[in-house]
C-alpha cells in the first residue's frame, strides 16, 4: 500500500518526509489556493522534494474534455512524467478520462461518493479513484464501507486499478483501509502526525531513557557505555 501527504505546504511536505514513508504528495485547487503561491511554483517544489520516482497528483479544472486533456499535457511538462492527473468522476470527466487513456497518460479519478462514481472511473482506466471517506460520512453515509465497496468492484472485475482514499478525521478510518488492503491512501499531516504520536508512547520511552540514565549516567547513551 502506498502512503501519500495530502497538503501543498511544501515546509510540511519536508518535515513529514525526513520521518515517514511517504511515496507521494496529493493536490486539489483548494490546497494549492491555501499556499497562497503561485500554483507550478508550488507543484515543482514538491516535485524536487519527493524526487522523480515520487508520486504526483495534481487537478486539471477545465469544464470540457478537451480542455482537460491541454491542462494535462501542460501539468505534465511541468512537473514530469510520474505526475498523474485528477479529473472529477462526472460524465464530462469520464469523457476526458478516455481522451486520456488513449493518450496513455496516467490519471485518477477524483471527487469520488458513491461506489458507481468509483467503478466507472476505473473502467474509464483510471489508475486510482479517490473516494473522500470523511465527505461521505458527512452525507450520513459510511465512507470507509463505500470505499471498500469500490476495491471490491474494481477486484472482483479485474479492473487495472486501484483506490487512492482521501479526506481522513482520524487514523481509524486510515487503519480500516490498510486493513483491508486498498491500493494506497492520501492523508493530511496532522493525521499522520497522529499515527505514531501518543502519551502512552511517550512515556514508554522517557522509561527507557530514565532507567537507563540510571545505570550509565545522565545523557548517556550505547555510544558511551
Amino acid at each position: 500500500m502506498k502512503l501519500c501527504i495530502d497538503h501543498a505546504d511544501t515546509q510540511e511536505i519536508r518535515r513529514i518526509c525526513a520521518s515517514y514513508p511517504i511515496d507521494g504528495v496529493s493536490t486539489n485547487p483548494s490546497i494549492l489556493a491555501k499556499s497562497g503561491r503561485p500554483p507550478y511554483e508550488v507543484l515543482k517544489e514538491i516535485r524536487e522534494i519527493i524526487g522523480n520516482d515520487g508520486e504526483l497528483f495534481v487537478q486539471a479544472l477545465s469544464p470540457d474534455a478537451e480542455g482537460v486533456l491541454a491542462e494535462a499535457h501542460r501539468i505534465l511538462a511541468e512537473t514530469g512524467e510520474r505526475t498523474l492527473v485528477k479529473i472529477p468522476s462526472t460524465p464530462e470527466g469520464f469523457r476526458a478520462m478516455k481522451l486520456l487513456k488513449a493518450e496513455g497518460i496516467r490519471f485518477i479519478g477524483t471527487a469520488v461518493y458513491t461506489a458507481m462514481q468509483g467503478f466507472l472511473a476505473a473502467k474509464c482506466g483510471a489508475e486510482y479513484v479517490a473516494p473522500y471517506v470523511n465527505r461521505i460520512d458527512n452525507m450520513g453515509l459510511d465512507g470507509v464501507q463505500v470505499s471498500k465497496d469500490i476495491h471490491d468492484a474494481i477486484v472482483r472485475n479485474g479492473l487495472d486499478s486501484g483506490l487512492l482514499a482521501a479526506s481522513f478525521r482520524n487514523t481509524q478510518q486510515v487503519l480500516e483501509l490498510i486493513r483491508y488492503g486498498v491500493k494506497a491512501v492520501t492523508v493530511s499531516p496532522d493525521v499522520i502526525d497522529c499515527f505514531a504520536r501518543s502519551a502512552e508512547v511517550d512515556s514508554a520511552v522517557m522509561r527507557f531513557t530514565r532507567d537507563f540514565e540510571g545505570l550509565c549516567g545522565v545523557g548517556k547513551t550505547m555510544l558511551d557505555c
